[in-house]
């Protein structure tokens, strides 16, 4: 059994979680609860291919061999039922990198790219900040329950002439686990309107009973051949600061042109820790991401009975993947600025604003609900005593 229940301080550790409360003028008792990495420790076996590996003290040039690529195919075979390719993988330093690449690669300055809102923040920064034209399909939500609106998805790419679409799946803040229907009707429209998918599906390990995620490129070869499948070990195994994902291009073309970007900003891979870690992870890391499940379905069973019976006014669906939750607090009546200082300052509990993620994030925040039971048991104290001043 893991011990996920350990309070481990993090501070103090060039943690972008802790470390920059200060910074951010944020009281130092606040509680952490916002960028998406976990607070608890990796697989003791990934932790020991790390020490393995670093006793030789040289930490020169290095590259993935076949072993390392089994791992991942491996992974995605016996989990997901998806059959990849070597030659499919490109290895990058992460997903929001790939993303950045695969928009640089496969449009020019002025092409549309869409994506739907609320969505992860960096999705219109990368299209943004390389001049391309941002379109937003929103998402419809009704009774807590997001979904595609089809029509509009469809309208906009042809009147946009959209080039790429980036695809959040599982979604990231929303928590949806899109089922296979979805997905086949979003390909599709992109299949006729000759629209590239960028699957961007890093949170794919994190699904609850009831809900199964589809690889993108599973849905047939016409789909593979029209997609890029973003993966990497770092949600899953809480490794993101070692840097590694495993990008899947089925095309060659699609593929080449990627790959000929990274060179222009002088990026070949991965580092050699991130390599030990991603293949470690993979072979060995099955029974620790059974268990963590566990404890986080728990954690969400406890703050959904809490924000029920104690704060009503603050409304919650619960996800069907992630370990991210969505917390609609549109009832307090309070603007985004306002909301922000009441749930930093007065709560002292420290989550992303909804408005970060664009269209339809205004009056909701996120929280990372991977950490010990009894610091949500804390924060959720502090939420509802902060709401009753009101």
């Amino acid at each position: 059994m893991y011990q996920f229940d350990e309070v481990i301080d993090r501070r103090h550790t060039n943690a972008v979680k802790y470390d920059l409360i200060r910074a951010r003028g944020l009281p130092e008792d606040v509680i952490p609860l916002w960028v998406a990495d976990m607070d608890f420790r990796i697989p003791k076996e990934v932790s020991q291919a790390l020490e393995k590996s670093s006793r030789h003290g040289i930490f020169g040039y290095s590259e993935s061999g076949e072993s390392y690529y089994e791992a991942v195919a491996g992974w995605f075979h016996d989990y997901f039922g998806w059959e990849t390719r070597r030659d499919w993988m490109v290895k990058t330093p992460g997903v929001v990198f790939a993303l950045a690449t695969a928009v640089r690669a496969l449009t020019r300055e002025g092409d549309a790219v869409l994506i739907q809102q609320p969505v992860y923040d960096p999705y219109a920064g990368v299209v943004k900040s390389n001049k391309r034209e941002l379109v937003v399909n929103p998402l419809q939500c009704t009774d807590g329950i997001y979904t595609v609106d089809y029509a509009d998805f469809e309208k906009k790419i042809i009147e946009h002439e959209v080039k790429l679409f980036l695809l959040c799946s599982p979604h990231n803040p929303v928590g949806r686990v899109w089922t296979e229907e979805e997905l086949r009707k979003m390909g599709e429209i992109c299949l006729k309107h000759n629209v590239l998918v960028v699957s961007d599906e890093i949170h794919c390990d994190f699904t609850y009973p009831g809900h199964r995620h589809t690889v993108f490129a599973s849905l047939g070869a016409e789909h593979a051949f029209n997609s890029i499948i973003c993966t990497a070990p770092s949600k899953t195994f809480n490794l993101a600061g070692l840097e590694a994902s495993n990008i899947f291009i089925p095309d060659y073309t699609v593929r080449k042109r990627f790959q000929e970007e990274m060179g222009r900003v002088a990026v070949s891979g991965v580092n050699a820790m991130g390599l030990v870690a991603c293949e470690a992870a993979y072979r060995y890391g099955r029974q620790w991401l059974d268990e963590l499940l566990a404890y986080l379905a728990g954690n969400i069973d406890f703050i959904e009975r809490y924000l029920k019976t104690q704060i009503p006014q603050v409304r919650f669906q619960r996800p069907e993947g992630t370990y991210l939750l969505w917390l609609d607090f549109r009832a307090l009546g309070l603007s985004d600025e306002e909301l922000e200082h009441f749930l930093g300052h007065r709560a002292k509990i420290w989550l992303i604003q909804g408005a970060a993620f664009g269209e339809g994030g205004s009056g909701f925040a996120r929280l990372n609900a991977a950490c010990p039971r009894s610091v949500l048991e804390e924060a959720m104290d502090r939420l509802n005593n902060a709401v009753k001043s009101l």
